[in-house]
């Protein structure tokens, strides 16, 4: 068993939605709806020193998440992985895990009418190659995929060498989506 993470170097993202259209290519994502973003807010200073703001918006991967704890029937599940996921059988279409997400991650599929997030392309992209679609498309390195139970993973050891941080840690959900905050400027994570 793996328990896989995320890193968001906020320090080397350059803002360009690769790795957004990665992710709907790969999964199919309905036009206007989305299981990856990366938000840009900006410019702020002064010219020529400007700087943005970038957040990426997606599942946390909580390990305690408020989603998988008030599904009904047990849809909303944590994989032996650590990777939260949905199970399209097992749901009855109540929405409770859309509106018990904290970070909004979470949408209605219009099609299937199932809630849909992202999941690290775990039936997709890493089950062929490794790592989800948006970490490989990344031009600039902003994304590292890994095991956080192995010290000999490279997710690892940026981990060791760099501070990060966790969206909206006082709720307690422990994210494992984890940011490396930029250098220049304050990044509000609510």
């Amino acid at each position: 068993m793996m328990k896989y993470a995320m890193i968001f170097n906020t320090q080397k993202c350059i803002g360009c939605q690769a790795c957004t259209i990665a992710c709907r290519s790969e999964n199919s994502v309905p036009e206007g709806l989305y299981r990856l973003q990366v938000k840009i807010k900006g410019p702020k200073g002064i010219f020529p020193n400007l700087v943005f703001d970038l957040k990426r918006h997606s599942c946390q991967m909580c390990e305690n998440a408020p989603c998988v704890a008030c599904c009904p029937t047990k849809a909303s599940f944590i994989d032996e992985n650590g990777i939260v996921d949905i199970d399209a059988n097992k749901c009855v279409g109540c929405l409770y895990c859309i509106a018990a997400c904290p970070y909004n991650a979470r949408f209605l599929d219009p099609k299937s009418k199932i809630p849909n997030k992202c999941n690290f392309c775990k039936d997709t992209h890493l089950k062929f190659y490794g790592e989800p679609a948006c970490v490989r498309v990344c031009p600039s390195d902003a994304l590292i995929f890994g095991d956080l139970e192995n010290i000999n993973d490279p997710l690892y050891s940026v981990l060791s060498k760099k501070n990060y941080i966790r969206y909206k840690e006082y709720l307690k959900t422990k994210p494992k989506l984890l940011i490396i905050a930029a250098s220049k400027g304050e990044i509000n994570y609510e």
